[in-house]
């Protein structure tokens, strides 16, 4: 197995991700918060094996132990985490989560009864409720959402204020607040049904995955099968930060993890710290779209659009490829632009010790990938696959899991829910307000407008919507809040339900590797000790494939498998591979040797050609490659010069 060196992991996720800032308690306070967060765990492993409750009551008991948990682990002001005073009022804020959780399990049948029929108790309830959520989502994750939540909910009161086509009748606070709570619209909506079943579950499997060394098992056998390579190391974090990417769904946490030991090795063989950790970076924050297991939002998106997860993570599969190819082949041109070598054979795994000491613990994910094939929920998927990972980790006494592992996994795996689930019911607020105004539509209206019926205006549009609005929030709040107002203006301009979903998920993705607040980037940073902003403008060209492939699904959903068949396939897979090969290499600026600048322009004229659909445009991007490659195959170095090499 490998070993990481002695880089400080809980530190910089502390410094780049909010959410793995939190108290660490002793004695009978660390026991306290023990028994919740494995109650939490407990509780959902249990629905999800003998039945989920009632949507409202489900939701209701997930929001109760998720805002408990949070305000006695986050304090309200950062840096004061152990402040007597602050901690007096967080054991009251988080017995007003419980409260107002149980006050919607207990009543759930007088509630029903009275059909919107409030008492001012009631009221009472739906307004702490609101504040608990905003508060709560503000320590774990950032004000940002927060204050966007309060500008929807300020929206829907004052409508009659607002200009032109924004303008509505308005409702009072009392409407407001009751739409909030007591409806599935607001605060126990989708995003919150799919945080209490599908995303709980997936990020408790993630838990066991880290605890089981899936992680380590990532980067053996990715060391195993490219540490030979021109500049193996990188091409090692591309495959094992895709892969564990996938199941962590956080584009940062799995930058630290898998980059405290990816990194310096890049480092080492010669790659610059700016580079090393713009690859991280890029291929970490990709994981949230690679199947089977996708990100959080990728469930959302299921229950949103009404498609089966499964159908989404086949349309997801050849995008993602694209993604990775692109990443990979960048890796390999500035490797032999350095002139790198791979690595030495003593430093290299061999593979088949690899599979026999730890292949085992793979047998999860195909059992999750069979289950959800075979048209399993993702929540049935999940369960079967964490009792599974628990059964194989007995097989090998360095997976082993005592109960004290059981009992930490189980904790962290609560933890590690926290920063979502809050998203999920303080974005609430933003789909509520939506619903309640109409707001949705008009902005569908406007968009189109503003587009002048243009699809890829609106699709730039979207695209800078998605990039500025995830420089704040989570991506899975990013996903939410556009799915909800911009994927409708898509479809109204022709693009499937599908494809325009997922070009909103792609651009709140990517979205943690733009600066000024590339995240993923910046994390990645503080391993390699690189400048973050440079660093930060590297993963982005590293991602390049990331903004281009969903213009062309937006245009071609024959990319997600819609509307196609075999011979399509397999023409669009081929197109689409060679187009990103000479995309890749223009962005890089490399070929065979370092391109000119006339190279690089037809290299992106070639690229264009290959992705966009019809022969005709790929029978043209094929004939600009060959000249490409022509000429770097026989105009010498002193003729490139003068062309204006690179």
């Amino acid at each position: 197995m490998s070993e990481k060196p002695p880089l400080k992991e809980n530190e910089l996720l502390k410094d780049f991700d909010p959410t793995a800032d939190y108290r660490n308690f002793r004695g009978k306070a660390a026991l306290i918060i023990t028994i919740i967060a494995v109650s939490l765990s407990l509780f959902h492993l249990y629905t999800a094996g003998f039945g989920i409750l009632l949507a409202l009551k489900q939701r209701s008991v997930h929001l109760g132990f998720i805002f408990t948990l949070i305000f006695l682990l986050y304090p309200p002001v950062k840096g004061k985490k152990n402040n007597k005073i602050f901690l007096f009022f967080d054991i009251i804020m988080a017995g007003l989560s419980i409260v107002i959780s149980s006050y919607i399990f207990i009543n759930y049948q007088e509630l029903v009864r009275r059909a919107g029929m409030f008492t001012q108790l009631d009221y009472i309830m739906a307004i702490t409720a609101i504040i608990v959520v905003l508060e709560g989502t503000r320590r774990v994750i950032g004000p940002e959402l927060p204050v966007i939540s309060v500008l929807f909910l300020a929206y829907a009161h004052y409508g009659p204020q607002m200009p032109g086509m924004l303008a509505h009748r308005g409702y009072s606070w009392s409407r407001i607040a009751s739409h909030m709570y007591f409806t599935t619209e607001g605060i126990f909506g989708i995003p919150l049904g799919v945080s209490a079943t599908y995303i709980f579950l997936f990020l408790l499997l993630g838990s066991f995955a880290k605890r089981t060394g899936l992680g380590d098992l990532f980067i053996d056998l990715a060391m195993a099968l490219t540490g030979k390579t021109t500049g193996g190391p990188a091409k090692a974090a591309v495959i094992s930060s895709g892969f564990m990417g996938s199941i962590s769904g956080s584009s940062v946490a799995n930058t630290v993890t898998t980059g405290s030991f990816t990194i310096p090795l890049m480092k080492r063989v010669g790659y610059k710290p700016r580079f090393a950790a713009a690859v991280e970076a890029a291929a970490s924050t990709g994981g949230q779209i690679m199947p089977p297991i996708m990100g959080a939002a990728a469930f959302i998106m299921s229950e949103f659009i009404g498609v089966p997860y499964a159908n989404i993570a086949k349309a997801a599969i050849l995008p993602a490829i694209l993604y990775y190819f692109s990443v990979g082949l960048m890796v390999h041109f500035e490797a032999k632009k350095l002139g790198l070598k791979g690595m030495n054979k003593n430093q290299i795994p061999k593979l088949l010790n690899v599979l026999k000491n730890r292949g085992h613990m793979i047998l999860p994910l195909v059992i999750i990938f069979y289950y959800l094939f075979k048209g399993y929920t993702p929540l049935r998927a999940a369960y079967i696959g964490i009792l599974v990972s628990f059964a194989l980790s007995f097989l090998k006494k360095d997976t082993r899991m005592n109960l004290k592992d059981l009992i930490d996994t189980l904790k962290e795996g609560a933890i590690s829910a926290l920063g979502v689930a809050a998203a999920c019911a303080s974005v609430g607020f933003i789909v509520g307000s939506t619903t309640l105004t109409g707001l949705g539509l008009k902005f569908t209206t406007i968009t189109v407008s503003l587009a002048h019926g243009n699809l890829f205006l609106a699709l730039f549009f979207t695209m800078v919507a998605c990039t500025i609005l995830g420089t704040g929030l989570p991506t899975t709040a990013t996903y939410i809040v556009l799915a909800t107002m911009a994927a409708p203006a898509l479809t109204e301009l022709g693009v499937p339900i599908l494809a325009a979903h997922l070009f909103v998920l792609y651009f709140g993705v990517v979205a943690d590797l733009t600066p000024p607040a590339a995240l993923a980037a910046y994390a990645g940073a503080g391993i390699a000790e690189s400048n973050p902003l440079k660093t930060g403008f590297t993963a982005v060209k590293l991602a390049f494939a990331g903004f281009v492939v969903p213009f062309i699904f937006a245009y071609s959903p024959s990319l997600l498998l819609i509307n196609t068949n075999l011979v399509g396939v397999i023409i669009i897979t081929m197109s689409s591979l060679i187009g990103v090969f000479a995309l890749s290499a223009g962005v890089l600026g490399y070929l065979k040797r370092r391109t000119t600048i006339i190279e690089q322009l037809l290299l992106g004229i070639s690229a264009v050609g290959l992705l966009f659909p019809g022969w005709e445009s790929d029978l043209f991007g094929i004939t600009i490659l060959s000249i490409v490659i022509f000429m770097q195959f026989t105009t010498d170095n002193t003729t490139s010069e003068i062309l204006g090499e690179n």
